[in-house]
């Protein structure tokens, strides 16, 4: 991830800035410099912290609302939805000097409020989202069986590089203290076992990493929570591994590859093709995450169990050709076209996807598969544009069927060349077009960007264009539920459809509606009610 900017906790409202953040903004209401806050102010964190570790500190005192992790400045804030809840903590460890992986922090009540994010650059703030909402998760009450799960089974598919305990290890403790692992072949695919220290690192890492891929367009990680509770470990080699003991022996590689997971009778044997004992320099993977471990504290406390031996068991350099992306979900780096699949064949149209994936970027080009036309490439301006679809797309409804989006492995959609036969209009190049959203650095555009949702929000509306004549238009795509113009501005409205599909499908259709000959609306998704 990008570092975060330095800011103060002084009587100025912090702000982001920097040449990876200059879209990103904290805004902060600003209160009193005296008295409780719901928002609480951590200073001196170790500089590999990350959100999850803030969230965890926070866990035993209430239920938390907003996080926001200052990198440079080693400062975090934290805001509670009670008070109350703040007040507990900044008074527990003014007696109880808190820990952060292994390092003591200052806790101490903010100058402010309220803690506010816009999300102009969402991506950026995944990692705090996955982190409450696994704290939400595990505060919500217990599992289906009765227990709050730590251990996560993990598939990777397109197992194109080969990924050892090293790999997943760095990957995982981005959200909290690894605890043991073993990986193994099952039904032909390459799997793993995680225990992770405690339940809101688990969700965290699950929120955060399911779907990702662990190299560029390969091996991509499918991850669920295990029925296991405990994982049985009993050699420290390339095939499992207990970070809480570093001292087990490493076993005979050609003897003792069965291993019980979570108790008697339970054997697998954990072979994967092709992968041996060398350490993963040896497979030429670069930009391991760092190049170095991480290592997490468990949030209770309770650190007896170290994992400073890590470095003893061959950590991988930075060095190769393919580059590890460090996988939280600002990253997945580089490539800034993207696979569309589950398309409506009948519907969908390169301007559509142009419309629709343009609320989260500019579009430069759109491809739909000649011989699979519910499949279609779209190539973003920018990487992180990319990003951000994929963060508000995926799996949304489109003309009613529940869309993928993932990065391609392609870096660039091609034009049909010249003197090829056409490709019958299913692919175009919008570089030039007028409708880019995003195109003037500092557009408010960029501070506006939500997930679909079913209010709409419509700007560029001519005074003499009245509420049936817009209701009666929107109306062809779907119910209108209400309507609303700004009181202010009338040239700006709300309109609420019925569902999160139908506005979908009226935002794509209505965008750009022409209004009268200088006025095209301008459609968006909003997160205002009506």
């Amino acid at each position: 991830m990008s570092q975060s900017p330095m800011v103060t906790n002084g009587t100025s409202p912090p702000h982001l800035s920097g040449s990876d953040n200059e879209a990103k903004k904290v805004k902060l209401e600003q209160s009193s410099a005296n008295g409780p806050s719901r928002v609480v102010h951590i200073r001196s964190l170790p500089p590999d912290c990350t959100e999850a570790d803030v969230v965890q500190l926070g866990l035993p005192y209430g239920k938390m609302s907003n996080v926001l992790l200052l990198k440079q400045k080693n400062q975090a804030f934290l805001e509670f939805l009670d008070e109350q809840a703040a007040v507990t903590m900044v008074s527990f460890h003014q007696q109880n000097p808190a820990q952060i992986r292994m390092r003591s922090v200052y806790v101490q009540f903010s100058n402010h409020k309220e803690l506010k994010t816009d999300q102009a650059n969402s991506f950026q703030n995944a990692t705090a989202q996955a982190a409450l909402q696994a704290a939400s998760a595990v505060m919500g009450g217990p599992t289906e069986d009765g227990q709050k799960r730590t251990t996560l089974r993990i598939i990777v598919e397109h197992l194109v590089y080969p990924v050892g305990i090293e790999v997943l290890y760095q990957i995982f403790s981005k959200f909290g203290k690894v605890l043991k692992m073993i990986i193994f072949t099952k039904n032909n695919s390459f799997q793993a076992l995680i225990q992770m220290s405690d339940p809101v690192a688990a969700n965290a890492a699950k929120l955060s990493l399911d779907g990702q891929n662990i190299y560029n367009g390969c091996c991509t990680l499918r991850i669920d929570y295990s029925k296991l509770n405990n994982l049985n470990v009993k050699y420290n080699n390339d095939k499992s591994r207990d970070f809480t003991n570093p001292n087990l022996p490493s076993g005979d590689p050609g003897l003792d590859q069965a291993m019980p997971f979570g108790g008697p009778g339970s054997l697998v044997t954990p072979v994967v093709p092709g992968m041996g004992a060398a350490p993963l320099s040896a497979y030429g993977a670069a930009n391991v995450v760092g190049g170095t471990p991480v290592y997490a504290s468990n949030f209770s406390g309770n650190n007896s169990a170290q994992v400073s031996q890590m470095s003893s068991y061959g950590v991988p350099s930075p060095m190769g050709a393919a580059r590890l992306m460090t996988l939280n979900a600002a990253a997945a780096a580089g490539n800034a076209v993207l696979l569309v699949s589950n398309l409506d064949e009948q519907k969908v149209t390169p301007d559509a996807l142009f419309t629709l994936f343009g609320v989260y970027g500019d579009v430069h080009r759109v491809k739909i598969l000649f011989n699979k036309k519910d499949n279609a490439l779209v190539q973003m301006a920018e990487p992180h544009q990319a990003q951000l679809a994929i963060a508000h797309l995926d799996k949304v409804k489109v003309w009613g069927k529940s869309i993928r989006v993932t990065q391609s492995k392609h870096t660039l959609v091609q034009m049909p060349k010249e003197g090829q036969p056409q490709d019958a209009g299913l692919t175009k190049d919008f570089t030039n077009s007028p409708l880019h959203r995003f195109k003037r650095p500092g557009s408010k555009n960029c501070q506006n960007i939500f997930p679909p949702s079913t209010v709409l929000h419509l700007s560029n509306i001519p005074p003499n264009i009245e509420e049936d004549f817009i209701t009666e238009a929107f109306q062809e795509h779907g119910q209108v539920k209400a309507f609303k113009f700004f009181p202010k501005d009338r040239k700006m409205a709300l309109i609420q459809m019925a569902s999160v599909d139908e506005a979908v499908t009226a935002l794509i259709a209505m965008h750009n509606y022409p209004l009268s000959d200088t006025n095209h609306l301008r459609v968006s998704f909003s997160k205002s009610t009506i």
